[in-house]
């Protein structure tokens, strides 16, 4: 409780003593006031995932029922969890917070004085804080500095710094969930565009003669497959045949670090961002948007430098070489998913660009079927798609963001790619390697999914990846067919993050990338978004001796620290994702009664929480006691009404 913080927040460095065990807690069945599916990015396509409460006022369910009853003792399983008292506060986390004044008939007839601040951070507690302006802050969000707690002071203190904007206003509330997770939104310093190429570039020839050039290499099909109005394009692919039979498949990677030179001002403030972020009506880029969408962007029709890897593969799909070099390419195409979805789809469809992706294709289900063979896990992340209008910029429309086979090919060569460059860099750096890890969870962790799959009377078995996938396949109920994306999405949550690390830093049993099982992996792809990718590009380049070794890689400390750096930007990136997300379902919801069918996820003390499938989305119903209804009911005790499917 308070007593025990002892004056400390989220955030503060601290010193704990232990409580006696006749303290210590067990786990409490309620509803959180914040909730979601809340997995974290296990694998390439690293989509956000989304969460949040938004549209549950409006929205109505009929629900279909895959229960957790965490209130029948049979399958509950009691945690208890230790507890301790803070008796020290080491650092202090003086951030400054978002959010408004509270609102009551105290503050509403009040012009000056003492009020109390709630930031949109639930963790922290209100913020006392003087005001001559009240009246014109009651309905605005506002920015408040922590000052301190003094020890005969109920709350904390702070002062005002500065007025955002209207509350429920779509850019207010956007710049809110921005300064929440620090994400650095200022404008291009001169500095940073003093380092970029003149206007009027262009390929010379003499930057041409020290690649390989695929611009005349015969039948060379490089074609690009991204989300429709993609602009920031990493990557493109090809497949030929070549003589001897087999076939030659390739993927080209923007060559950003030919405009992005280690040291530079351009540089630094790329890795100050560390990645681009991604919200539902913008993208707040990592580098100038010069280089994201223009000349590093693989664009159809045009030549660009790209950093390829290559390899031969032979009829019976095996990798028989593998090269790597920068080059010069000239995409035929760029295509949306739907595009290239439709090319494979249509038997009858023949040329360049439908020779290459149908080989891709072919080839990359074999991939696919070897990496889960291997025990790489297939699972699910519910994604949100919205319609803007193209004005206000408001939903128009929601649906489940629907991954077409052509999404899976893309993934796989993908994946090939980062593996085979994580591979190449190791060889050459085992010490300063940049590499991508996922731990492998515990089997505690994976408790609720055990639960929710024995309510159901299927078992999950998670002792080992390939063990977890087999179990889902296995999950499938006849008459309810989201059930298996459903467990598929519960088995996400689970998980534990992927992180960026050197290779020197860790023993190398600790290398593996549980979710993808392969036991070396990094990220190469996608440099005009990620930091991590520039690092990467830079290794290999110095592999291939085209450029030499990064400096700052060499130094143990420096490395550490930029990999710690680049999982904090890439986590609070995600997280604005997945807070985008939540705050258009609620706008979209918001003046909309929908009546939906929904998967009752858990019922709790005090509610329930339900799940979507048509939008993807999760939500908590509280409930009140003698309110009475079918929800209250449930958390009783008593039973939902079943459909033929539960």
């Amino acid at each position: 409780g308070l007593e025990d913080m002892n004056r400390a927040i989220d955030g503060d460095v601290v010193a704990i003593a232990l409580n006696g065990r006749d303290k210590w807690d067990k786990a409490r069945q309620v509803l959180l006031p914040t909730g979601g599916l809340g997995a974290e990015e296990i694998d390439e396509t690293e989509a956000a995932r989304v969460v949040g409460d938004g549209g549950q006022q409006t929205t109505q369910s009929k629900h279909k029922e895959m229960e957790v009853d965490d209130d029948d003792e049979k399958q509950q399983t009691t945690v208890v969890q230790a507890t301790g008292r803070v008796v020290a506060i080491l650092r202090r986390n003086t951030r400054a917070y978002c959010g408004s004044i509270e609102l009551n008939d105290r503050s509403k007839g009040m012009t000056q004085g003492k009020i109390n601040f709630i930031s949109v951070d639930r963790r922290i507690p209100k913020i006392q804080i003087f005001s001559r302006q009240i009246q014109s802050i009651l309905d605005k969000r506002i920015v408040v500095q922590f000052d301190g707690w003094p020890r005969n002071s109920r709350r904390p203190h702070g002062h005002y710094v500065r007025t955002l904007g209207k509350i429920g206003d779509l850019d207010t509330e956007t710049n809110v969930v921005l300064l929440e997770h620090d994400i650095p939104t200022q404008a291009w310093s001169p500095a940073v565009l003093k380092c970029l190429p003149p206007e009027d570039w262009c390929i010379t020839n003499q930057e041409a003669e020290k690649r390989r050039d695929l611009r005349n290499e015969p039948e060379i099909c490089i074609v690009s497959v991204d989300p429709p109005g993609c602009t920031d394009i990493d990557d493109a692919l090809h497949c030929r045949r070549l003589p001897n039979g087999n076939y030659e498949c390739g993927v080209h990677i923007a060559d950003v670090t030919h405009y992005v030179r280690e040291g530079s001002a351009l540089d630094l403030e790329a890795l100050n961002r560390a990645t681009s972020v991604y919200l539902v009506q913008r993208r707040i880029d990592m580098i100038p948007s010069m280089l994201s969408t223009d000349l590093c962007s693989l664009k159809e029709k045009v030549d660009r430098l790209a950093f390829s890897v290559i390899w031969e593969i032979n009829p019976t799909n095996e990798i028989v070489r593998t090269w790597f070099g920068k080059t010069v390419i000239h995409s035929k195409q760029a295509l949306a998913y739907g595009d290239a979805q439709k090319i494979l789809d249509d038997d009858t469809a023949k040329g360049p660009v439908a020779f290459a992706l149908k080989n891709l294709n072919r080839i990359a289900k074999v991939l696919r079927a070897r990496r889960r063979e291997n025990g790489a896990l297939t699972l699910a992340s519910p994604q949100i798609r919205f319609v803007l209008d193209s004005e206000s910029q408001k939903p128009q429309d929601a649906e489940m963001y629907q991954l077409k086979e052509a999404n899976g090919m893309v993934e796989e060569f993908m994946l090939l790619a980062n593996i085979s460059v994580a591979k190449r860099i190791l060889r050459s750096f085992p010490s300063f390697a940049i590499l991508r890890r996922h731990p492998k969870p515990s089997e505690t962790q994976f408790d609720m999914l055990v639960r929710a799959a024995a309510v159901k009377g299927l078992k999950i078995d998670a002792r080992s990846n390939k063990a977890l996938g087999e179990s889902l396949d296995r999950c499938v109920i006849k008459g309810f067919p989201y059930f298996n994306t459903l467990i598929r999405v519960l088995a996400t949550r689970c998980m534990t993050q992927a992180v960026y690390f050197s290779s020197g830093s860790v023993e190398e049993q600790e290398y593996q990338h549980y979710g993808l099982a392969t036991p070396i992996y990094t990220h190469f792809t996608s440099p005009i978004r990620r930091y991590s990718d520039i690092l990467v590009h830079r290794l290999l380049a110095a592999a291939l001796r085209i450029d030499p070794v990064p400096t700052a890689l060499e130094n143990e400390e420096k490395s550490r620290s930029m990999c710690e750096h680049m999982n904090h930007r890439n986590r609070m990136a995600q997280q604005v994702g997945r807070s985008s997300s939540a705050l258009y379902t609620l706008l979209y919801f918001r003046d909309r009664d929908v009546i939906e069918e929904g998967i009752v996820l858990s019922v709790r003390k005090n509610g329930i929480r339900v799940f979507l499938p048509k939008f993807g989305i999760e939500g908590s119903i509280a409930v009140v006691r003698g309110g009475g209804g079918e929800a209250e009911a449930a958390v009783a005790g008593g039973p939902l009404s079943r459909n033929r499917d539960g």
